[in-house]
């Protein structure tokens, strides 16, 4: 059995897509539908706040400083010490029920992140990434809530998955163009483990996927079997990302929106597993 200790009692509605500041020794969550975007330090318990203009799906530090994020109709720039928004782009103002969800930058600094229908009923998200230059391009459509986002080590395969199909896609991932190629199932989640959620890469390999409603945390090892099953105490875990001085730490965010509610639910978790995992790449736009 993992240990598995509550970090952050942050009781939040829909909490999401940590991020770990390597260099500030600082992890970054936001909460969803409460438009809020948080900075917790894990050695003083200090958890600071910005309110975001609309929802707020995942963030991504950048290199020249400050944050690019994806808001429910687009991407933005924020700079956490001004609290200022600056608009980049909106990829699909046609599509009006839709907002940003998981995201995350690829080893090359570009800025990827899913949209998915927000009454989660129709398949009207893709996938989008934003380039350096801040051009954007959809290069997955047809999903209804994008999730899973993460890449290999070496950055040659992408992972990303669709979590009302229950799906976790591979694709072979060029690193120099940002193309994706040869989509095929990497996991298919059987209806008792719940459904994937966030997930990341450790140094080794294997892809650690939160399972909504599965109250648990699967480890996959690149082909896919489910290597490692961590149980959480909440029922709705919603992505785990690498933290720590040594990035041996793993802290997964959770929710409590919808259904029944556990003591902790929306809390920040941590636990050792094991194995270490990668500093996320910067935003080089």
């Amino acid at each position: 059995m993992t240990d598995v200790t509550c970090v952050l009692d942050a009781k939040a509605e829909l909490g999401e897509g940590p991020l770990w500041d390597e260099a500030a020794q600082l992890l970054y969550w936001v909460n969803i539908k409460q438009r809020e975007i948080h900075r917790f330090d894990p050695k003083s318990g200090r958890d600071e706040m910005w309110k975001a203009p609309e929802t707020v799906g995942s963030l991504a530090l950048r290199a020249q400083g400050g944050l690019v994020t994806a808001l429910r109709d687009g991407f933005y720039f924020f700079e956490p010490a001004t609290g200022a928004f600056q608009p980049i782009v909106q990829p699909e103002p046609e599509r009006r029920e839709n907002r940003f969800n998981d995201g995350k930058p690829d080893r090359q600094g570009r800025f990827w992140a899913g949209s998915m229908h927000d009454p989660e009923k129709l398949p009207t998200g893709g996938l989008y990434r934003l380039d350096p230059d801040h051009t954007c391009r959809r290069l997955v459509d047809g999903i209804i809530c994008s999730n899973s986002l993460c890449w290999s080590p070496d950055g040659n395969t992408m992972y990303y998955g669709d979590s009302y199909a229950r799906i976790v896609w591979a694709w072979d991932f060029d690193p120099a163009s940002g193309e994706i190629a040869n989509r095929r199932i990497f996991v298919r989640l059987p209806e008792e483990d719940g459904y994937p959620d966030g997930a990341t890469v450790d140094a080794e390999g294997g892809v650690w996927v939160a399972c909504w409603e599965g109250w648990q945390v699967i480890r996959f090892d690149p082909a896919g079997k489910a290597e490692r099953n961590v149980k959480l105490p909440v029922a709705k875990p919603t992505c785990p990302a690498f933290g720590g001085a040594d990035l041996d730490i793993c802290y997964v965010t959770s929710a409590w929106i919808g259904g029944a509610r556990q003591e902790l639910s929306g809390g920040i978790f941590a636990f050792a597993p094991g194995v270490k995992g990668l500093a996320e790449a910067r935003f080089k736009g």
